[in-house]
This record gives C-alpha cells, sequence and structure tokens, in this order.
C-alpha cells in the first residue's frame, strides 16, 4: 500500500493509512484470505490440488484427509475421527471457527442422510424462487421445455424489465446444481440474458411451473459405488435457429452416481452432424481427464478406462481411426485429443442407441414419458426416508 498520488506526506513518505473497517469486504480480502489459509494449512501437512484449487488433501501414512475451501466455508473428512479432530483443534487454534458436525447444508443446499446414501436437494432455494416470480398457485407442468418450437433472439417484444429476467435466470442457474433435469432449460433461457424477449419469459415461466410441480426432488447420491467413470455425450445439430450452433450435453457417472453434466452451445457452427457430435465428445472426454487427474491426487487411481458412450457411428469411427479425411481437418484438435486418449488406453469410444442415451435430455426438449425415464437415471428424484445417525 502506498499514499495517494497528490496526498503524499512529504516528512513521513513511507506511512499510509490505518483503516477503522475490517478489511473484510475489500476488493483484495479474498485473496490475502486465502493466501493466509493457503499457508497455514500447508505447514498442517496438506497439498493443494492442482486441479482443483480449493481442494486440499493430506495423505500420510495410511490416514488420509480431504478438506474442501469456499470462501470462509469448510467440508473435512478424514479417515478417522482421531485425524478429523486434529485437523478441527488446529484450525480452531488459528483461526475463529465453529464445528457444525455432520455436514446438513453447505451453501444453501440440503444434505440428507438416508438408507441409499446422500440425498442433496434445494428445496427451501426453489421456494423462494416461486415467492420471487408470485407463482405460489401456479398449475405445474410435466416438463421444463417446450417441444413445438426453439427460441430465437429477434421474436416477440423485449420483456418489461430486463433486470427481472436476469435475476431470475440466475437463481435458476444455481438450482442446476441438484437439478441437472433442467439444465438444458436455463441453459436456453440463459442464452439471451443480454436482450430478452417475451418468448423468453414465457420459456422461463414453465421452468418454474415445472420446479414448482418438482420441488421436493433432488440428487441421489448411493453409497458402496465402484471406481468406474462412464460418460454419456451427445448433440443438437443445429439446433439454434438464429446462428445455427449445436448444442453439446453430457452426463459423467462414477459407479450409479451422476457427478458432473454440462449443457452448453458450441463456440463454433458445425458442417455435418458427425462433427457436433465429435465436438461434444471431445468435451466430455476432457471433464472425464479432469476427474481422472483430480481423483488420481486424492490418491484413488483409476484401474479401467473410461467408457464414453455417443450414438452418432460416425464420431464413433473418428475417435479410433487413424486415416485422416479432408472433411475433417478443421476438427482436428478435437480429433487428435480422442485418439490421444483412447490410444493411451484412457478412453474407449462405443456407440449406443437413442433410446438409452441419456445425454439427450442435456440437448433438446423430451416427450415426458422419455424425459421422466432419463430423469430417473439421472439420480433425480424424491426423498426418502432419513436413518437415525445417517
Amino acid at each position: 500500500m502506498f499514499q495517494p498520488s497528490g496526498y503524499v506526506d512529504k516528512s513521513k513518505p513511507d506511512h499510509v493509512c490505518r483503516l477503522n473497517c475490517s478489511i473484510y469486504g475489500l476488493r483484495q480480502a479474498p485473496r490475502a484470505w486465502n493466501q493466509r489459509f493457503v499457508e497455514f494449512i500447508t505447514k498442517q501437512g496438506f497439498k493443494q490440488s492442482k486441479s482443483d484449487a480449493s481442494l486440499f488433501i493430506y495423505m500420510k501414512n495410511n490416514e488420509r484427509a480431504y478438506l474442501l475451501l469456499y470462501v470462509d466455508d469448510i467440508i473435512l473428512t478424514a479417515s478417522s475421527s482421531s485425524l478429523r479432530q486434529a485437523v478441527t483443534d488446529a484450525l480452531k487454534s488459528e483461526f475463529p471457527i465453529t464445528d457444525e458436525g455432520q455436514i446438513n447444508s453447505f451453501l444453501g443446499i440440503s444434505a440428507l442422510f438416508n438408507d441409499k446414501g446422500l440425498f442433496l436437494n434445494q428445496t427451501r432455494y426453489a421456494e423462494e424462487i416461486i415467492e420471487r416470480t408470485n407463482m405460489k398457485d401456479c398449475k405445474p407442468c410435466a416438463t421444463p421445455v417446450d417441444l413445438k418450437s426453439k427460441l430465437s433472439d429477434k421474436e416477440g417484444k423485449p420483456v418489461s424489465n430486463s433486470t427481472d429476467y436476469r435475476s431470475l435466470a440466475g437463481a435458476l442457474q444455481y438450482l442446476t446444481f441438484t437439478r441437472p433435469d433442467i439444465d438444458y432449460a436455463v441453459q436456453q433461457i440463459c442464452l439471451f440474458m443480454h436482450d430478452p424477449r417475451e418468448p423468453h419469459l414465457q420459456a422461463l415461466k414453465r421452468i418454474i411451473r415445472y420446479v414448482q410441480g418438482t420441488k421436493q426432488k433432488g440428487l441421489q447420491l448411493l453409497k458402496s459405488q465402484g471406481m468406474k467413470l462412464t460418460v454419456y455425450s451427445d448433440a443438437d445439430w443445429a439446433g439454434c435457429p438464429s446462428t445455427r450452433r449445436s448444442t453439446s450435453g453430457f452426463c459423467v457417472y462414477m459407479g450409479d452416481n451422476l457427478v458432473s453434466w454440462s449443457a452448453k452451445r458450441q463456440p463454433t457452427v458445425s458442417r455435418s452432424s458427425a462433427e457436433a457430435e465429435y465436438k461434444s465428445v471431445a468435451n466430455a472426454v476432457a471433464e472425464a481427464c479432469w476427474l481422472r487427474n483430480l481423483l488420481l491426487e486424492m490418491h484413488c487411481p483409476l484401474q479401467q478406462a473410461t467408457i464414453v458412450y455417443c450414438d452418432n457411428i460416425s464420431a464413433v469411427y473418428l475417435s479410433s481411426n487413424p486415416v485422416q479425411h479432408q472433411r475433417t481437418k478443421h476438427i482436428e484438435i478435437d480429433i487428435h485429443f480422442v485418439r490421444e486418449k483412447v490410444q493411451m488406453g484412457q478412453v474407449r469410444v462405443f456407440h449406443i442407441p437413442s433410446s438409452l442415451q441419456y445425454a439427450d435430455i442435456f440437448t433438446k426438449g423430451l416427450p415426458s414419458s422419455l424425459y421422466n425415464n432419463f430423469r430417473s437415471s439421472l439420480g433425480v428424484c424424491n426423498p426418502h426416508a432419513t436413518t437415525a445417525g445417517g
């Protein structure tokens, strides 16, 4: 810090102002706090993960501990209660923290232990969104997306209050943390936050109507699952009527647990359905590689190759066929990336029928029967009965 230009005290040029307020809330506060925490926790034997800077890993002899930091909220788990208590006592000696015991809520996400494992939901947050829109008495709908048409950026009149639209769209984005079944619908309305129009607002209200009927649902994580990654990848070729860009979607399972998912519009126009599908496969493989590296840092290396399922036969052939073609030279980066992972034995790409392609729910609207089937396959369900002690 230094004295501002024009207000330098010539008699004390090295002095700076002492703030009467706390540093908490200033722009430099997050960096200063994170730097102090990292320095302290690394002295305790933890190592900061390279794949995820908010994760800290402790490994000594046969004991291990994982600490996850988000600003000033911490999740801590360890292989033994004595190690967990030792880390907690060390943190208390340095920072004024409170031990809340077994996790039941984190960043607005409720965590409930039941017979099957762990159930994550945001029911209270969903109710707040519904109240903000004064739609508590609205009629629920079966699916969050209308099958009849795609949203365009120029159709309809501009909305009267674009700030409210952006605020609600951002709120629904946070809801997708435990509700992957609305990820595609929310992704679609977020494409038009710069200039929202009436059809976009109606699509947003349809999502809220769907949430009204399913606000109790959440993501069920099953215990005792194997260490095996399975990926489903799909693309909706030229689905955007305004730009003719495709939408990529994938979902990653560890055992039967959904651990990662995405619905995103591709940055460039694809010249064929095979190209669109292959770009989606490349994105899915990149996510799988990141998860494999993260598990390796956590001392839980995967022994089996990651299986990637795609419903486009041409994209499957491109992943392993070393022959170059004139039509594929403009996507060679994606091709070489996936082929390299296939040759290393980390990834295997297989074909799957569209009726079993769970990633369809992230790229397009589906009929209610198929949608409900895929939603169940994602692990989105109502809460089960909890058990004493978790």
